[in-house]
């Protein structure tokens, strides 16, 4: 069998077949609202940080524009038309995804040590009685923790957090950031309900959808969406779907989706705050390669030490990354603490930003308390006020 040639892309070619797959360029599917989206990504990362919003918000927001809050969560989880499992790290999933995510399920069940111990009896009480009385938090079921440490987890939450892992209980929703179980014979849809597909076969399918939400990558650009080893990539790439592509400038092999590469991608792009775990830059080495900017979340670097700030979201615009800004609230005012400004061209766009995530989050005011350029502060409030006027 013939080697198919690869096809050669340019930088710019990559780039924007990368935003247009993750929802960037051109119309947005508004038709498709919030389960559009997710479809469209296979999975939207959940984070505990709040900010402006969680990041599972942030996410359909940045491709939507300033769809509701509380819209956004129902879309996620009412009519089982979503599940959370662990993918690219604890994700809300499409829920036609659940037999993908086989091959997951049976490591679980076969992995041999555990970072907690389960109390005989537990596993099997806390299954009885989300059966009897489900769907419930570990609160409910008993507690979540022994002490006060979040990683001292009782005896309830580690059975039915394994349970999850399993695959026999299944988080239908978040509750005030708590998960709420359910077994999953109640919550998963019937003809979706089973690990019928071998490992081959889940690793053949995560692989492709992968390569479709970011329309071209690298063998650790794809791997890494669902967190699959590279020896599985390897395994199942040449029955994948995907074709093989140059980059100019990328160094490395690549794959990419092939209807992406059928039609030249064009279209309005969207200016937007992106939150630090948005699909579109989760492999800082992938976004450093695509765009030329050095992503990396601060949250947990010490405070003397972070550089842009504890949640600075990067601004784009134009299908480029421009800038940053690390936000926070005080009642109606959105306050930009840092902004980080890629020259004086993105000062626009970071003002359509800013302003565009204040009226989401119900704010009538932005005030910017430093900017790394200081020359560029004063253009920049007065394109704030401009903008708010």
């Amino acid at each position: 069998m013939t080697t198919p040639r690869p096809t050669p892309l340019s930088a710019d070619d990559a780039r924007r077949i990368a935003l247009r797959a993750q929802g960037f360029l051109g119309g947005a599917d508004r038709r498709g609202g919030v389960r559009g989206v997710l479809r469209h990504l296979g999975a939207v990362q959940l984070d505990t940080i709040s900010v402006l919003a969680r990041s599972h918000e942030l996410v359909p927001y940045a491709r939507l524009g300033a769809v509701g809050r509380k819209t956004v969560d129902d879309a996620y989880w009412t009519d089982t038309h979503a599940f959370e499992y662990w993918s690219h790290a604890a994700c809300i999933l499409p829920i036609e995804e659940w037999p993908h995510f086989a091959f997951r399920r049976r490591a679980y069940r076969n992995r041999p040590h555990w970072n907690h111990d389960l109390p005989d009896g537990t596993y099997d009480q806390v299954i009885k009685q989300l059966r009897t009385e489900g769907p419930l938090t570990a609160t409910e079921l008993g507690g979540a923790k022994k002490t006060s440490e979040w990683w001292d987890w009782s005896g309830t939450k580690v059975a039915v957090e394994r349970a999850l892992m399993y695959g026999e209980v299944v988080c239908v929703e978040r509750r005030g950031w708590k998960r709420v179980y359910d077994l999953a014979e109640r919550a998963i849809p019937g003809a979706l309900r089973h690990d019928e597909l071998d490992d081959t076969e889940c690793v053949r399918r995560l692989v492709r959808l992968a390569g479709q939400s970011l329309g071209v990558g690298t063998r650790a650009d794809i791997a890494d969406y669902h967190r699959l080893k590279g020896e599985q990539f390897d395994a199942v790439i040449a029955d994948s779907g995907l074709v093989p592509v140059t980059v100019e400038g990328w160094g490395k092999p690549a794959w990419a989706d092939p209807a992406a590469l059928e039609t030249a991608p064009r279209g309005r792009h969207r200016t937007t705050l992106l939150s630090p775990f948005d699909s579109l830059i989760w492999e800082r080495a992938r976004t450093e390669r695509i765009f030329g900017f050095a992503h990396r979340l601060e949250a947990y670097v010490p405070k003397p030490k972070r550089v842009y700030g504890y949640f600075a979201m990067p601004v784009l615009a134009g299908g480029r990354l421009v800038g940053r800004v690390d936000p926070a609230r005080e009642g109606r005012t959105l306050v930009a603490k840092q902004v980080s400004l890629e020259g004086a061209k993105a000062v626009p766009a970071v003002a359509e930003a800013l302003v565009e995530a204040a009226s989401w989050v119900d704010c009538t005011d932005v005030r910017v308390e430093r900017v790394d350029a200081p020359h560029l502060r004063e253009p920049l409030v007065k394109e704030l006020a401009r903008a708010l006027a």
